[in-house]
């Protein structure tokens, strides 16, 4: 089953969302590529920033949301972005018809099914000199990710949604590091670990529910598509989130681990 994106929620805490891949951009050195592609572009204001960055170069948006993609277009006015609707499981990077200088993914293979294989054609296509660097959560055994799991454990429905929570997943440092070697790149891994100030207003009742409903929730709330079936399992979880991560006198904390690697190929 297809996750349906919504723009303006995952968009909620875009400052947030925004600061991994500016960490992660920071460590590409491509000096005037002629062309960049962004692997799981979403709703488009970090695809821009590439535009941005590179104006002389062809700048390409993948993703497989059509929800995503059409606010990503309404927001590239001048055009500076080609944005591509494909699953990134079954795209071919040959349809570029040029060898990309840069390749950026940030926050997408979690949910791409086989994407450490599929990496490796995305390297060999890689133009030499060229950079390749990637971002995706580290947070899987998190009390956010726990609680869904454990919530699902007494749902009716629990063998699907069970499911639905192993659909997704992401590697360590370490594997991304020897992919990446393996194809000829000098490459750099490590991982972050951020503290995020959410609702210091204190506006909002659970402020990491609202974060995962616009990420991590979404393969299951997929699964529910009765609204009664589907706000039950919401009011349950959300009760273990809110004992989870408690407001403190900044606002709610969230830890979030994410793992990043980038490389230069020889």
């Amino acid at each position: 089953m297809a996750v349906m994106w919504d723009p303006s929620r995952y968009g909620q805490f875009s400052s947030e969302r925004a600061r991994p891949f500016a960490d992660l951009m920071s460590r590409v050195g491509a000096d005037g590529p002629r062309l960049v592609v962004d692997l799981g572009c979403g709703h488009g204001p970090l695809t821009l920033s590439l535009a941005e960055r590179w104006p002389e170069a062809r700048v390409v948006g993948v993703d497989s949301s059509p929800e995503m993609l059409a606010s990503a277009r309404s927001t590239d006015v001048d055009g500076l972005v080609e944005w591509v609707e494909a699953d990134l499981a079954e795209w071919d990077i040959a349809s570029l018809g040029a060898a990309p200088e840069v390749i950026v993914t940030n926050a997408a293979l979690q949910w791409v099914p086989r994407h450490l294989s599929l990496m490796e054609g995305w390297l060999e296509a890689l133009a030499p000199g060229g950079w390749f660097a990637l971002q995706v959560p580290g947070n899987f055994d998190a009390p956010t990710h726990a609680l869904m799991r454990e919530t699902a454990i007494s749902h009716p429905r629990s063998g699907e949604l069970e499911a639905a929570s192993k659909r997704y997943g992401a590697g360590d440092p370490s594997t991304y590091l020897q992919i990446l070697s393996s194809h000829g790149l000098a490459v750099d891994a490590w991982e972050t670990t951020y503290i995020h100030v959410l609702d210091p207003e204190g506006e909002s009742d659970n402020p990491v529910l609202d974060w995962v409903s616009g990420t991590g929730l979404k393969p299951m709330l997929d699964v529910l598509e009765d609204e009664t079936e589907r706000e039950e399992f919401i009011a349950a979880y959300a009760e273990k989130v809110l004992a989870a991560y408690p407001r403190s006198n900044a606002g709610v904390l969230l830890p979030f681990r994410r793992v990043f690697a980038v490389g230069r190929k020889a």
